[in-house]
């Protein structure tokens, strides 16, 4: 358990976790809520990279994504701006639902787990 860490520890969730060169994200949600769902994604997107780097690892690493809709009519939207984001070829196995968030204003949470770089 030694290569257990956790990053970002608050009372109720850690933002990162690393264990055995893997990298756990929390879900991650858009700091400007007033945003489409568009923005929000991209917002959320800039996020998980800020969360990776921290970690030394980037967005083509990520083992899973899991991302979270409030209204699963904005798959379009949302899928725009994660195909603005992701480097083609490393396109993650991926698993988009619509789900109830935690506040209304939220639009999209995305949840990934990335490989650590090794070095």
């Amino acid at each position: 358990m030694s290569n257990l860490q956790r990053f970002d520890v608050g009372p109720r969730i850690s933002q990162i976790a690393t264990h055995n060169g893997v990298a756990y994200l929390a879900g991650q949600i858009p700091s400007d809520m007033s945003a489409d769902v568009h923005g929000q994604t991209t917002q959320v997107l800039n996020a998980i990279d800020a969360l990776l780097v921290r970690v030394g690892t980037d967005k083509t690493h990520i083992l899973r994504a899991e991302i979270f809709l409030a209204d699963i009519s904005d798959f379009a939207q949302m899928n725009a701006a994660w195909d603005e984001w992701v480097p083609a070829g490393h396109a993650p196995p991926r698993a988009t639902v619509e789900a109830r968030l935690a506040m209304p204003e939220i639009k999209v949470e995305i949840v990934v787990t990335a490989a650590v770089r090794a070095g």
